[in-house]
């Protein structure tokens, strides 16, 4: 598939809304937000790989409801509480973040960066927290981990990064995937389970984005035997075994990325999932699916604290990071601002994404009278059920407002 040539669109085109007008930052200043990252590497990336990335399936309205759904939230700030210091510090699966916000997993990194999903890695480990390899990486799940590990400097214990996999009806494949991800040292599996099929992406569709350019490929998905990479295949006869299946396979922590409905979160449960992750695919699969914030509230209340409960889909600011984990989320995952950063500057670029969400969430901590993540509590939240709160509806257009 032959590389589209960069005409110099404007620079709103890779971020989340396609008629925003975002105004790009100077070359020379350092970024002040994720939306400055989004400008630059609009004017980096090739038209229809920056819709891939930006896009989302149908008319994108789940898309744009997961950020109006922060949007529209509001926190109500406690006062006279001791803050100080912060310690924004979250525990999953036996290892220490060093901040409740972890890389989700995002296909095709090379399409931004030469260096992909390893430049990523050495990123995420220096800021301390855990990236998700898709399955669909431009780079294999060894070298990524292993770019993971070299880069780690984690103070309190060791960090390794999580496997993203799709069910796929080619069994064989599946387990050879899992072991691969197990050897590499991934510490748990994230099961797609929104996608029996793949949703109607029509940005991708009109621009005949259906195929990596020549060079590029899946590495995790290359036969064994002839080296050449098979298609990503979706399954729509999985069913709740696939979490069985999976056990006796690996003894690996198994987390449910695309849980929206609070029956599903309880047969989660109930099946001995590790985790579910609340995920709409960053609304690039049913168009009209709620936003996660908006499905978040349920899912916790039917999970009962059992198992820990993640979100991701539109964080794009740390005090984003808060009000989902004042609503109960353990942690949230970012995607879309990792590639902007990726394009951006590289791995230094995602260093920057994730030691902004740092810094915004510690100063939102302090100001809504919380010291740890902990201290949040639901009622410092209005505004997600359409209430907009006494602050009205914010603007989404720049780094403040």
């Amino acid at each position: 598939m032959s590389a589209v040539q960069d005409q110099g669109p404007p620079a709103h085109r890779l971020s989340d809304h396609q008629g925003e007008q975002r105004q790009p930052s100077s070359t020379t200043s350092p970024p002040m937000c994720l939306a400055d990252l989004a400008s630059v590497a609009a004017r980096r990336v090739d038209p229809a790989h920056r819709d891939f990335i930006a896009g989302g399936a149908g008319d994108e309205r789940t898309l744009r409801a997961n950020l109006d759904a922060f949007d529209r939230a509001r926190v109500l700030p406690r006062v006279l509480r001791v803050v100080g210091p912060r310690d924004l510090r979250v525990r999953l699966f036996g290892q220490t973040l060093a901040l409740p916000v972890l890389v989700s997993p995002t296909a095709f990194h090379r399409l931004v960066h030469p260096e992909g999903e390893t430049a990523t890695a050495r990123a995420v480990a220096a800021a301390g927290t855990v990236m998700v390899v898709s399955m669909a990486a431009t780079r294999t799940v060894e070298d990524v981990a292993a770019a993971f590990a070299a880069a780690s400097r984690a103070p309190d214990g060791p960090i390794a990064p999580w496997f993203q996999l799709y069910p796929g009806p080619d069994r064989d494949l599946t387990r050879c995937l899992v072991r691969r991800a197990q050897n590499a040292g991934c510490r748990a599996l994230v099961v797609t389970v929104d996608s029996p099929v793949l949703g109607r992406r029509l940005r991708d569709l009109r621009n005949g984005f259906l195929d990596l350019p020549a060079g590029l490929a899946c590495e995790n998905l290359r036969d064994p035997g002839t080296g050449v990479p098979r298609p990503v295949t979706m399954d729509d006869s999985a069913g709740w075994d696939v979490i069985a299946r999976l056990r006796d396979w690996t003894p690996l922590p198994i987390v449910l990325k695309g849980v929206l409905h609070p029956a599903d979160a309880r047969l989660a449960v109930e099946h001995g999932a590790d985790a579910v992750l609340v995920s709409n695919h960053g609304g690039r699969q049913l168009d009209g699916a709620p936003a996660t914030l908006a499905a978040l509230p349920a899912v916790v209340e039917a999970v009962g604290g059992r198992i820990p409960v993640l979100l991701d889909g539109g964080i794009r600011r740390g005090a984003d990071v808060l009000v989902a984990l004042a609503l109960g989320a353990d942690a949230v995952g970012v995607g879309r601002p990792v590639l902007w950063g990726l394009a951006a500057d590289g791995e230094r670029g995602v260093r920057t994404v994730l030691d902004l969400l740092r810094a915004e969430l510690d100063a939102a901590l302090a100001l809504a009278g919380a010291r740890t993540p902990g201290d949040l509590a639901p009622d410092q939240i209005t505004g997600i059920n359409g209430n907009a709160g006494a602050g009205g509806h914010a603007a989404t257009s720049g780094c403040a407002g």
